[in-house]
């Protein structure tokens, strides 16, 4: 009863004809943030998602035009340097519109995907033919043609399609099995039997999507005569549900949910023939190590899998014998907080030898390996800020990484394995990224400091031929984002935002943009995550962002620090930050500090209303986990440990326990039909909130999950977020001292 009361008091007070959240005397312009929302961030227009052709003539990539949402495919020769436009949505559907299954939705959300048409694309092995999926259907089409050929697949729900290595099968999964059709004779077969709701074939659980980034459950054999696959068990998982109070006709959408110290989907991997014969299962000790986290298929080396105990602290690399599901342990990884999954493969050499992204006692390193597993040496220490490997080139043995020392930016570097000086292939600040082809080509993205992401194409030597075009719309501004490294070594990376007509002569207040949790940086040279702060910063704030102790990028100690102490270290660390920028910028008024933030940054935001009113004079708490024995095991178990035995550090971490303890306003805004942190966390806090007998502002966002796409939603949102900040916090005071 009172928590249909909580949700009545939420909504009510959301759709009040009057806006009680908005001062009568705001000036707020929100016509930027219409822009923002329609054009995502000016983003869309920009090419995304590059792909080499295997001969390096050409470059693919996807495009939407400036104020739609939906991608289409494009060509780049790099020869001349002309663009054409290859495939685009209409035309494969013949004008009908996309209609996009649940299970397709779920999938996307889990990707962070928000536009439609093609969301991937698929180039055969001789980049011959494109396959993509529309409306839960497979189209082919040759590039030489540009036919469109649907493919004549059973009815059912299909994802996850891929070519066979040869070229000449397509895979997919449907209704939780595996299936190949043969374009060429329309010829579809079973591979996988069995598969159910509850027990699938060739799909990844929910905690390998959401939270191990591996989106596909069913790897293809080098040689295409085999597939292993993945069957996931949820006999045991908890159901939840998602449903829209305001859709009550609609049935709710079941999903397998596991919770902290509850059962989790039992995996196994199985490697099935073509044929649909008997399947081989894959020999672990799955009691021990519970999560399967990579499966790799290479011509060297063979069969590998990544296999990792529940409380995270243990790793192995296992080689399997597809014949016989024999296994042998490769190398093994430890750590008494927690161990990091990537998914780079092992880089194999034809010695046997291979490369590893492994995670040394200084955090991430670049490991050589020989073919027993053991370490020969180390080809890039963690001292180097390690990020990751783009591409090795098995011939000249020369390894295209990310790496920088400076964690506010992500630089490309080349390298020999023959320990020769690493070349730069890039130095202007900002985050770079590539993607290199089989004869070198290769197409560097840049996302800078003051400028929004282009990707250029280069040959092999470096020199540049040209750069995928761009239709997008330019913000209106460039961000005034100033990047600084404050308080006591070692100090904590900073960046301020200050409004565009900024007076020094004025103490503005100041809004904490947090997030603060592990996995995620603020602090990142680079304009377009900051565009929203800076029209932020113009309605008469100064923003600040901190990266905390337990953010990455600052090797292993700084990383593990908040193990267990989710209410603790993140916030301390905010306040220090708050307090030497304070002390470093006078026009900061560290009196009037709020905060907001998004899911963890949300949960962030909730807790420092709570547990510092003597510094946070108003919070914003976007989709905040509230209760961590709520959230799913992957994530929350390798941060927090296992109930029972870790119940303090889940105590600690809850904002159930500090709900008495509210003295401060605070708005929380929540998706009603949000599937990775659900509405049921909102609704927790505010049913605590409400028995403590404390006021609390709450907006509902009906039927969006926790992602905002919608531009109306987005635009009314943040005008909200605006006005309620500067109803609590005021306007710019003359700063003391300071001359009129």
């Amino acid at each position: 009863m009172t928590r249909a009361f909580a949700l009545l008091l939420c909504t009510t007070l959301a759709a009040g004809a009057a806006d009680p959240l908005t001062p009568k005397d705001s000036a707020l312009d929100t016509r930027y943030l219409r822009d923002h929302a329609q054009t995502r961030g000016f983003m869309l227009g920009r090419p995304v998602r590059p792909k080499v052709t295997p001969d390096g003539k050409t470059v693919l990539f996807l495009r939407a035009k400036p104020r739609v949402a939906k991608m289409s495919l494009f060509a780049f020769d790099v020869a001349s340097g002309k663009t054409a436009e290859v495939l685009t949505p209409e035309v494969v559907l013949k004008g009908a519109e996309e209609d996009l299954t649940p299970e397709e939705k779920a999938r996307r959300e889990r990707q962070r995907v928000t536009v439609g048409g093609f969301a991937t694309y698929h180039l055969s092995p001789d980049a011959a033919s494109v396959l993509v999926s529309l409306s839960g259907r497979l189209y082919l089409v040759p590039r030489a043609t540009g036919k469109v050929i649907e493919l004549k697949t059973g009815k059912g729900t299909l994802v996850d399609p891929k070519f066979s290595p040869d070229g000449k099968l397509v895979s997919y999964v449907l209704d939780q099995d595996v299936y190949t059709i043969d374009p060429r004779t329309q010829t579809e077969s079973r591979v996988t039997k069995g598969g159910t709701e509850r027990k699938t074939h060739g799909l990844a659980e929910f905690v390998a999507q959401e939270e191990m980034n591996r989106f596909t459950g069913y790897w293809w054999s080098p040689d295409s005569k085999r597939i292993a696959y993945q069957e996931s068990d949820a006999a045991n998982v908890e159901t939840w549900h998602v449903a829209d109070p305001v859709y009550p006709e609609n049935s709710p959408l079941p999903s397998f949910y596991p919770r902290p110290g509850k059962a989790n989907v039992t995996v196994r991997l199985g490697v099935v023939g073509l044929d649909g014969g008997e399947t081989v299962w894959v020999e672990w000790d799955r009691k021990k190590y519970e999560y399967l986290a990579n499966v790799h298929w290479q011509k060297l080396g063979g069969l590998t899998l990544t296999v990792q105990t529940r409380d995270q602290q243990e790793l192995l690399l296992l080689r399997a014998d597809p014949a016989t599901g024999k296994t042998t342990t490769l190398l093994k990884e430890a750590d008494p907080a927690w161990l990091n999954l990537n998914h780079e493969r092992p880089h194999w050499l034809a010695d046997g030898s291979f490369l590893w992204h492994g995670e040394g006692k200084e955090g991430a390193q670049l490991e050589l390996r020989d073919k027993t597993g053991a370490l020969e040496r180390i080809i890039i220490p963690a001292s180097e800020g390690f990020l990751g490997v783009v591409h090795f080139a098995s011939k000249n043995k020369e390894i295209t990484y990310r790496a920088s020392a400076d964690p506010t930016q992500q630089h490309l570097f080349r390298k020999s394995l023959d320990g020769a000086e690493p070349t730069a292939l890039s130095k202007e600040p900002g985050l770079h990224s590539s993607v290199v082809g089989k004869t070198g080509v290769y197409v560097h993205t840049a996302s800078l400091l003051s400028a929004m992401p282009r990707s250029t194409v280069h040959r092999a030597d470096g020199e540049k031929v040209g750069e995928l075009p761009s239709v997008a719309e330019e913000p209106p501004f460039v961000v005034k984002q100033e990047i600084s490294k404050v308080g006591k070594d070692p100090g904590f990376y900073t960046t301020i935002i200050r409004p565009r007509a900024f007076d020094k002569a004025k103490k503005y207040p100041v809004i904490l943009h947090v997030y603060g949790g592990p996995g995620h940086q603020e602090v990142l040279a680079q304009m377009n995550r900051r565009l929203i702060d800076q029209w932020l910063a113009d309605q008469g704030f100064i923003i600040v962002a901190i990266d905390n102790r337990g953010t990455p990028g600052r090797g292993r100690d700084w990383e593990r620090a908040m193990y267990k102490k989710f209410a603790s270290v993140p916030l301390d660390d905010q306040v220090a930050g708050l307090e030497a920028l304070g002390k470093k910028f006078p026009e900061l008024d560290t009196k009037r500090v709020g905060v907001y933030g998004w899911s963890f940054g949300g949960y962030m935001a909730a807790l420092a209303v709570l547990r510092r009113p003597d510094v946070f004079a108003v919070g914003i708490a976007g989709a905040p986990v509230t209760d961590w024995y709520d959230y799913d095991t992957h994530y929350t178990e390798r941060y927090m440990g296992v109930p029972d035995k870790d119940d303090a550090a889940y105590k600690e971490g809850s904002l159930l326990t500090y709900a008495k303890d509210l003295k401060r306003p605070l708005l929380l805004v929540h998706g009603t039909a949000d599937d990775n942190v659900f509405f049921r966390h909102t609704l927790k806090l505010t049913d605590a909130l409400f028995r403590e007998g404390k006021d609390f502002d709450c907006l509902p966002l009906s039927g969006l999950t926790h992602l905002v796409p919608d531009p109306v939603v987005m635009q009314r949102l943040y005008g909200r977020f605006a006005g309620y900040l500067r109803k609590h916090l005021g306007r710019p005071k003359p700063l003391e001292g300071a001359t009129p």
